[in-house]
């Protein structure tokens, strides 16, 4: 991370990420295209996310999240900054020409070899089925079921961790300290994700928050009782509820949010924390 120089008052505890480590060069032409900005609204034009709108326009790099090249060893020609995602992204260049972007992982560096295959090396950047994958081996882009794609444990820094092996599932414990069962036919990748001091970034000001795409936030304590169930009062009075709500009256703060009878809990052996 860098420091910024407190030339104005916003600079003052600022911190930018140290983009140092990666390729100075335009991304790669045929695997960008541009990205429509929905701003949090469904196809009605109703807002669905609130908070969102505005931003810098983004151009989406089309990421190889399943095994597109599968037995094929590439070599990395560059490490790129991603706007649509937190962790860097890898350019990979085959034996038959053809290049793809995928997550880079942790301490990779240009011109290293990586491949994707159903056994492999246990090298940072390799992608293998979990079935060959030793215990204590850290992980990340992991895919739920088989030829799915890579779904879970992808932003930076993120990895999970293999515990044991069954006949037909692996443990894995996540970021979360979630505990799951995941299918040894899945693939996943070695290492953990690049970008690890990504949460130690000070944005410093507003602006930087804006040009991200989010919008203020405001209290529901300042509002009118007919715009939040926390409005009303005369000053900075308490909200007067026993536990508090969200705009459209239901509990907030602790009530949980995934369904009762989810088809895949009975591949949570251990509730995260």
């Amino acid at each position: 991370m860098k420091l910024k120089k407190p030339v104005t008052p916003g600079q003052r505890k600022m911190t930018t990420q140290d983009y140092s480590v990666l390729t100075k060069k335009e991304p790669e032409q045929g695997l960008t295209f541009p990205l429509k900005k929905t701003t949090g609204r469904k196809k009605d034009g109703r807002i669905s996310v609130r908070h969102r709108g505005g931003g810098e326009k983004r151009k989406y790099r089309r990421i190889d999240f399943g095994q597109e090249k599968l037995g094929a060893e590439a070599t990395v020609e560059t490490l790129e900054y991603d706007p649509n995602r937190t962790s860097f992204i890898m350019l990979l260049k085959y034996n038959d020409g053809s290049k793809s972007y995928r997550l880079a992982p942790e301490g990779i560096k240009i011109g290293e070899k990586v491949i994707f295959n159903d056994s492999a090396p246990i090298k940072p950047g390799n992608r293998l089925k979990i079935k060959n994958i030793p215990a204590g081996t850290f992980i990340f882009d992991i895919e739920l079921a088989p030829g799915q794609g890579g779904k879970i444990v992808r932003s930076a820094g993120a990895s999970a961790q293999v515990l044991s092996r069954e006949q037909k599932y692996t443990t894995i414990v996540l970021p979360s300290k979630e505990v799951r069962l995941i299918p040894n036919e899945c693939f996943a990748t070695v290492g953990r994700a690049s970008n690890i001091d990504h949460k130690t970034e000070i944005l410093g000001k507003a602006g930087r928050v804006r040009h991200k795409g989010i919008r203020p936030t405001v209290r529901g304590a300042a509002m009118n009782p007919c715009d939040h169930p926390h409005g009303g009062g005369e000053g900075r009075t308490s909200i007067g509820l026993i536990h508090p709500k969200t705009p459209w009256g239901k509990p907030a703060h602790g009530r949980k949010t995934r369904k009762r009878y989810k088809w895949s809990n009975k591949f949570i052996i251990k509730r995260r924390e």
